[in-house]
């Protein structure tokens, strides 16, 4: 999956925007105000942080040795870091909504409720 892909994905889910909090080279996906994604545009090769459920982030790293790690620079338990084009992208597709799911899941009423108006 290409950089440009793996954006058109993310910012088409329901509620998010993307911005550049951190500096000018880190692409961060919020959905309602919550990183779900982060994607480094000058990293080689290409790379995403993803947030994830912390046992299926290890199987993850076991099963695709190299290629899924900790997240890099963020928490090693609750984040990945994908090296997006040598992963399939049905994975990839898999891995971003299992992230913006984790995300939503702890949402309060209120904020679940303004997601769920949106159109």
């Amino acid at each position: 999956m290409h950089f440009e892909e793996l954006r058109e994905y993310c910012i088409a889910k329901k509620g998010v925007t993307e911005e550049f909090p951190f500096d000018e080279h880190t692409l961060v996906f919020k959905v309602m105000g919550k990183m779900f994604a982060l994607v480094p545009l000058e990293r080689i090769p290409p790379q995403a942080n993803l947030k994830c459920n912390p046992e299926r982030a290890i199987e993850l790293r076991e099963e695709h040795d190299g290629t899924i790690t900790p997240g890099y620079h963020m928490s090693k338990v609750h984040w990945n870091t994908l090296f997006i084009e040598q992963l399939p992208p049905k994975l990839i597709v898999e891995l971003i909504d299992h992230s913006y799911d984790l995300v939503v899941s702890k949402f309060t009423k209120k904020l679940k409720a303004e997601l769920d108006a949106l159109l």
